[in-house]
């Protein structure tokens, strides 16, 4: 089996070595090319011809941004994983890079003293994300069989073309709506989740009955520059990172912050809050969607689930007890998604009450919300 062709771009010796030992360290991984800045990388590009590229976002002579939209002009679906450190400099660029195309990122492991302990971070963060996004890139060649969307209240899901989550499967559930009006709309999301929330809250242009909770997969100080972006859309949604004992209001979205899980409560007057803990990682996260979709459920509110692209499997608990208690779930479909891992695994255990693309999400949020008004 032909090893994945990585090119590694970083103005930093020290860096550079070190992804390279982990990348070779990998027997299925060859790196083909090494560039300490996005104008030598777009060089080498033709010359070493890469499956994936590795990019710092920032560089001198042409930083990562800039280099990685001249790429896109060539390799418009070469995956690119930008390499950002953990600072609101390095959170805003990421950001940008994502908005230029960027397929993903991973944060520099600047933090860790221990160089074991930066080269496990590495393995652990890296490795996965250069194998799923080559197979996805593989699977854009094959055609994929899709099953188109039910009438509402029904059950469908796409049959992925490659195996990129292995999520139970199982017969749609038949557990009944729940009577009166959604009460919350809970949004997970992580791999490609900043772009897709972005074209989901431009599409939600009418003003929400509803408060909005949502995970991010994203370490702090990116939850907080991803939520000023979307509170600077120009749509009736105002946008925040949440904080502690915070109260929910109707048209209102409130970003689950870094580093934090984030739930929600019902308060004794019968409005919601949140509250944020430091409980440990689940499904190796935190903010966990999990987590959020649990409590959600707890409060004995009629809950809108909606998950988007993103690897692993975390929301899957979350939408099945959101259906065991009548609550509604929508996910993305195959075809738009980043990675297909999250919402595929909801949709292939027979949760989802549509799966769409991400173009249609926000009119069904809307026409849902509607509905369970009437």
């Amino acid at each position: 089996m032909p090893k994945i062709r990585v090119l590694v771009v970083d103005d930093s010796v020290v860096m550079r070595r070190l992804i390279t030992e982990v990348l070779q360290g990998d027997p299925g991984i060859e790196v083909v090319g090494i560039a300490h800045n996005g104008r030598i990388a777009l060089q080498k590009l033709s010359q070493v011809n890469p499956d994936v590229v590795t990019m710092d976002v920032e560089m001198p002579e042409l930083d990562g941004v800039k280099a990685l939209k001249e790429l896109r002009r060539t390799y418009p679906r070469m995956p690119v994983i930008m390499f950002s450190s953990l600072t609101q400099r390095g959170a805003s660029a990421t950001l940008d890079a994502l908005a230029a195309g960027a397929t993903d990122y991973v944060t520099k492991p600047v933090d860790v003293m221990d160089l074991q302990e930066s080269i496990s971070r590495l393995q652990e963060e890296l490795l996965p994300r250069i194998r799923v996004h080559f197979q996805r890139t593989q699977a854009e060649f094959s055609p994929v069989p899709t099953v188109a969307p039910a009438a509402p209240g029904a059950s469908t899901f796409t049959v992925p073309a490659s195996s990129l989550a292995t999520p139970r499967t199982g017969a749609p559930s038949a557990a009944p709506l729940l009577s009166g009006a959604v009460e919350l709309l809970c949004i997970g999301s992580s791999t490609g989740g900043p772009m897709a929330l972005e074209k989901v809250f431009q599409g939600l242009v009418t003003p929400l009955s509803v408060p909005v909770v949502l995970v991010q997969h994203m370490p702090a100080m990116f939850t907080q520059m991803m939520a000023e972006r979307l509170n600077a859309l120009r749509i009736p949604l105002r946008c925040m990172e949440a904080t502690h004992g915070l109260t929910l209001k109707p048209g209102h979205a409130y970003v689950a912050p870094g580093g934090f899980h984030m739930t929600v409560h019902r308060d004794q007057g019968g409005s919601f809050s949140v509250r944020t803990n430091t409980n440990p990682p689940e499904n190796s996260c935190r903010p966990a969607v999990d987590v959020l979709f649990r409590s959600a459920v707890a409060t004995g509110a009629n809950v809108l689930g909606v998950v988007l692209t993103g690897m692993g499997q975390d929301g899957l608990r979350g939408c099945e007890l959101i259906r065991e208690k009548g609550g509604q779930v929508v996910v993305q479909d195959q075809a738009s998604s980043v990675v297909w891992g999250m919402p595929g695994a909801v949709a292939q255990a027979g949760l989802a009450h549509a799966i769409l693309p991400i173009e249609e999400i926000a009119p069904e949020i809307l026409r849902r919300l509607k509905a369970t008004r009437r």
